[in-house]
C-alpha cells in the first residue's frame, strides 16, 4: 500500500531554481522506521549547502532536515513511538520537505502537547544545535555563569535560541549580526552586548567589552568573512567552535597560528555527531523541551511559507533578509 506525496527535490546541484516540487509514492515503514504526516517543516542552511553541493548528495535529492507532525505507522522494533503521537525530529536522511515520508524512528521524539507543530518543526534542528553548543562544545577550562562567549549571526533561528539559553545559564553572550534591528533582536531575546559587524570591528569590540580578555568561546556559523577575526577575540585556551559556512568555507590555514594567539582551540561540529542514539537524541530533546515549555526559550517563527513557494523561502534565507526561524507549511 503506498501513498502519493509532494516533495521537494533537485535533480541537479544550484540555485534555488533547482527546487522542484514531485510527487513519489511512501510505502509503508520497515523495521526501525515509522511513517510521518507533516504538519510543518524546518528550513535551515544546511539545505542551502546541499542544494549548492557545497555538501554534495546522489540526485535526485529530497531536501529538509527538521519537521513536525503525526506518526501514521510504526515499523518492526519501534517501541518509543506509535500511530497517531505529536512527534517532531531532526535527523538524517533530509527529506522533510514533502506531506509524507518514511524515515528512520531513532531521532524523532514525541512531541509535548504544549508545544504546536510550527514550533516543533522549527525549533528541533536549530534547538539541538544551541543545546549541544552551550552544553557540549565546551572550552577546555568549561563555562561558569559571568564568562563571556561570542556568538555570530545572533538574530537567526539558532542565534536567538542561543541568545535566551545562555542567558538562562547565566553567560554573557556578545552577539554579532549585520544590521542594528538585528542587533536590538538579540538584546531584546538576551544577548548582554550586540555588535553591528558591517559598522563596527567586532573584534576591537569584544576586547573592549571584555577588558582586554577576549571570550572563552566564538560560536560560528558564518565562515569565511568572519574566522580570522573570531581567532583573535578569545583568550588563551578558548575555543574556536565552527558550526556553519553561511559566508563560504574557511579557507586552509596553518595550525602553527594557534599557538601564538594564545594556545586556543579549533573544534569544526555537527548535531549529526551528537544525536548517534536514541537515548542520547531523546535527552538532548528533553532538554529542550524543557527550556522551551518553561518560557525560558521561545521559538521566534517569523517567515512562513507554503510549501509550493519553497524557492522564495531559500532566495530570502540566502539573502540574510530573514530573522529568527521560517517554516514551510
Amino acid at each position: 500500500m503506498s501513498t502519493p506525496s509532494r516533495a521537494v527535490r533537485i535533480h541537479a546541484h544550484g540555485g534555488p531554481e533547482q527546487l522542484v516540487i514531485d510527487t513519489v509514492d511512501v510505502g509503508e515503514p520497515g523495521p526501525g522506521q515509522v511513517r510521518i504526516r507533516h504538519h510543518a517543516v524546518g528550513l535551515n542552511f544546511i539545505d542551502v549547502y546541499q542544494r549548492t553541493g557545497l555538501y554534495p548528495n546522489a540526485m535526485p535529492l529530497a531536501l529538509g532536515m527538521e519537521g513536525a507532525g503525526v506518526i501514521e505507522a510504526v515499523g518492526e522494533g519501534v517501541t518509543h513511538l506509535k500511530a497517531g503521537d505529536r512527534a517532531a525530529y531532526a535527523s538524517n536522511p533530509p527529506g522533510s520537505y514533502c506531506d509524507v515520508r518514511v524515515m528512520p524512528a531513532m531521532n524523532v521524539c514525541k512531541l509535548p502537547d504544549a508545544i504546536d507543530f510550527e514550533t516543533g518543526a522549527a525549533m528541533m534542528l536549530k534547538g539541538l544545535t544551541a543545546q549541544y553548543l552551550l552544553k557540549h562544545c565546551k572550552p577546555v577550562e568549561g563555562l561558569e555563569p559571568g564568562d563571556h562567549v561570542l556568538f555570530h549571526a545572533a538574530a537567526g533561528g539558532v542565534g536567538l535560541i542561543a541568545c535566551q539559553w545562555a542567558k538562562h545559564l547565566g553567560l554573557q553572550l556578545i552577539a554579532t549580526a549585520g544590521s542594528d534591528d538585528k542587533c536590538q533582536l538579540a538584546l531584546a531575546h538576551g544577548a548582554a552586548h550586540a555588535i553591528n559587524y558591517r559598522k563596527d570591528d567586532f573584534a576591537a569590540k569584544v576586547k573592549e567589552i571584555t577588558s582586554g580578555k577576549g571570550v572563552k568561546v566564538v560560536y560560528d556559523s558564518v565562515g569565511k568573512d568572519t574566522w580570522d577575526k573570531s581567532l583573535d577575540c578569545l583568550r588563551p585556551f578558548g575555543l574556536m567552535a565552527s558550526f556553519g559556512n553561511a559566508s563560504g568555507p574557511v579557507a586552509p590555514f596553518a595550525p602553527g597560528i594557534l599557538g601564538p594567539k594564545g594556545s586556543i582551540y579549533v573544534t569544526r561540529q555537527t548535531l549529526f555527531s551528537h544525536i548517534t542514539s536514541r537515548e542520547r537524541t531523546q535527552r538532548m530533546a528533553d532538554d529542550l523541551f524543557g527550556v522551551v515549555s518553561s518560557g525560558a526559550v521561545k521559538i521566534r517563527i517569523d517567515q512562513r511559507f507554503a510549501l509550493t513557494d519553497v524557492r522564495k523561502a531559500h532566495e530570502s534565507l540566502e539573502a540574510r533578509a530573514t530573522t529568527g526561524c521560517t517554516v514551510l507549511l
